[in-house]
């Protein structure tokens, strides 16, 4: 029960479209979505295939209580090779489109092999084929999803597509759903456009069974409760979203800013959440003109924002005057403070762009800052920028960017490669903020010592969605730790990185462990599945996802020595702030990390470990 117990597995090669069963052996050890993609992928391609290669693989995946009645029920991911890294990828989406494939009877859809013309995939409950997109090659994920929509007429039907960018290789493209949910980092749509796949629509009327349909109301209930009585689930992220952090970051003094060279902004306040209700447009309106949910969310932290229509950006095209996906808190903080930008509505367009031509703006905000860094250094000048200022705060030059960016034009072109290529080709690969090749998202590791370690060790390079530390260093969740101590983080990380790895692997949102624990989760998995599923067998689970990823990485090549960071962090003291004086104490976490993992103190899985874990 809950699983579909269904795999699609499509062939863009030959163009077929067969079912096959669920293997339930990996199913009960993996759980599904992150972590059962995850194992299908390790044993069906070689770790060291080129991302683009049709040898490489693309798996969409849903997981037992996506679709359900469990609040946060959306989630679903996109599991290959990433095409920004070259390690494992795994990029988690909301929206509607996750639940709409489990309604249509599927757990995953794996996609082998390239088509030799562009193609969409249609799927329909049982049915499933592909069509010919060449009428939607060239076209944004906007134009796909409306074109898709009318072409089937299907209001309802639900559309995960690329867009430009994903076509023309820029590094860090992503899948785009429901117009501005995305699956986002590490690259994922560049494999699908490498695939000539434009798009899956999919409309699904069969539903989702669970396996004790009174006990799962009875912990669904319990747990929305719980959610709703939190102050950061039940009030902050729905009246602020995730840019309720900008300040309290900012305070913090960790808040990279002018990439990562300082780590507080003088202009947050500016960018904020709290701006974005302010009535700054010209028509006397706010920046956001509503908040939104995604499939079956309590919690409905999602932005909807609107352009002020006099701005430079929207001017004149009215395309970019509706409201739209808003700014998060990360994407506020890649595209304004990574560059020293404070122009609301300018971040606004520049995250409507990487929507509307699907690439992630982390990343591109974070390449924006290294490429500004090198301009002001006169590495890079407005001969390589075809006449673009690249001056710290420039909000044209920003939105100029992601629209050349979205189409892999121009100096565009440049900055789609990301910015370890982008530094390792003007000769300073130490400005890069990243990791294994994936730029930070905005938390200095300076300033949140545990969050160092987590980018560090992170499967899919530099990412905050695989153990978010800030909770516990910052806010106090679930108990709180000191930001600024480098001791015990350790096994704070470890925790943090097992948990989520259950939590992606069940389908539902990470926001929700800001106020549930294991003991809300574990109660609705059991309910949901067959078989007993504990807290123990679920935080065991993550290990095993955990370890499965890395080894996965190590066959693919990296080793311990990519489990570091830029030396700026490193070896340049914070300037300001509670941090002021502060490095990354890296090297001390790391030992007492590889130790406690079970690992040797190169960071390789000792056999002992991977036995235990039937690895």
């Amino acid at each position: 029960m809950s699983w579909a117990k269904r795999i699609l597995r499509v062939n863009l090669t030959a163009g077929t479209c067969k079912e096959e069963p669920l293997n339930m052996e990996w199913a009960n050890q993996y759980l599904g979505q992150r972590g059962l993609a995850t194992k299908y992928l390790t044993e069906e391609i070689d770790p060291k295939v080129d991302p683009l290669s049709p040898d490489n693989k693309m798996i969409i995946a849903t997981g037992p209580l996506t679709g359900t009645a469990a609040s946060t029920s959306a989630r679903w991911s996109v599991i290959t090779k990433g095409a920004l890294t070259g390690a494992i990828a795994c990029s988690n989406s909301g929206g509607f489109f996750g639940a709409e494939l489990k309604f249509a009877g599927w757990d995953m859809i794996i996609f082998e092999g390239k088509s030799p013309k562009p193609v969409y995939l249609l799927v329909q409950d049982d049915e499933a084929k592909l069509i010919d997109a060449s009428n939607y090659w060239g076209r944004s994920v906007w134009e796909t999803e409306k074109g898709l929509k009318a072409e089937h007429q299907d209001p309802q039907l639900r559309v995960a597509s690329i867009g430009v960018a994903g076509e023309v290789g820029v590094k860090y493209a992503g899948v785009i759903n429901d117009l501005h949910r995305a699956a986002g980092r590490s690259g994922v749509g560049t494999v699908m456009g490498s695939k000539n796949l434009k798009a899956i629509a999919v409309r699904g009327t069969l539903g989702v069974a669970v396996n004790d349909p009174e006990a799962f109301l009875k912990a669904t209930n319990e747990a929305k409760a719980v959610l709703a009585e939190n102050g950061v689930t039940g009030e902050g992220l729905s009246a602020l979203g995730t840019q309720v952090l900008m300040n309290v970051i900012n305070e913090s003094g960790a808040l990279p800013t002018r990439n990562h060279r300082d780590i507080q902004f003088e202009s947050a306040s500016d960018i904020s959440g709290e701006a974005m209700l302010e009535p700054r447009r010209s028509d006397g309106k706010p920046n956001l003109t509503r908040n939104g949910a995604c499939f079956g969310c309590t919690i409905a932290c999602g932005r909807i924002s609107t352009i002020d229509p006099t701005h430079y950006t929207v001017k004149d095209r009215e395309q970019y005057q509706m409201a739209s996906g808003g700014l998060e808190y990360e994407a506020a903080w890649a595209l304004g403070a990574a560059t020293g930008i404070k122009d609301i509505d300018a971040l606004t367009f520049a995250n409507f762009i990487c929507n509307e031509q699907g690439f992630d703006p982390i990343s591109f905000g974070a390449t924006v800052g290294a490429a500004m860094e090198l301009f002001e250094m006169g590495v890079i000048t407005t001969k390589e920028t075809d006449g673009l200022d690249l001056t710290w705060g420039n909000a044209e030059a920003l939105t100029t960017l992601a629209e050349l960016t979205g189409r892999g034009e121009g100096f565009g072109a440049e900055i789609g490669l990301g910015s370890k290529r982008l530094t390792e080709k003007y000769g300073h690969p130490e400005l890069s903020m990243s990791v294994k090749g994936q730029e930070f998202p905005a938390y200095d590791a300076r300033g949140i010592q545990g969050m160092g370690l987590t980018y560090a060790t992170s499967n899919r390079g530099a990412c905050h969605l695989r153990s978010y530390t800030v909770a516990s260093e910052i806010l106090g969740i679930p108990e709180k730790t000191d930001p600024l101590s480098s001791d015990g983080k350790a096994g704070l990380v470890i925790a943090f990185q097992d948990a989520t790895g259950a939590v992606d692997s069940a389908g539902l949102c990470v926001f929700t462990t800001f106020a549930w624990s294991m003991d809300n989760i574990a109660p609705q998995i059991d309910a949901a599945l067959e078989g007993d599923w504990s807290v123990e067998r679920l935080l065991e689970i993550g290990e095993r996802i955990w370890n499965l990823e890395r080894k996965f990485n190590m066959d693919a090549g990296f080793t311990g020595k990519d489990d570091t960071l830029p030396k700026r962090l490193l070896k340049d003291a914070a300037k300001t702030g509670p941090a002021k004086g502060k490095v990354s104490e890296l090297g001390k976490m790391l030992p007492e990390y590889y130790a406690l993992r079970g690992w040797t103190p190169d960071g390789v899985p000792t056999n002992e470990t991977l036995d235990r874990l039937v690895l």
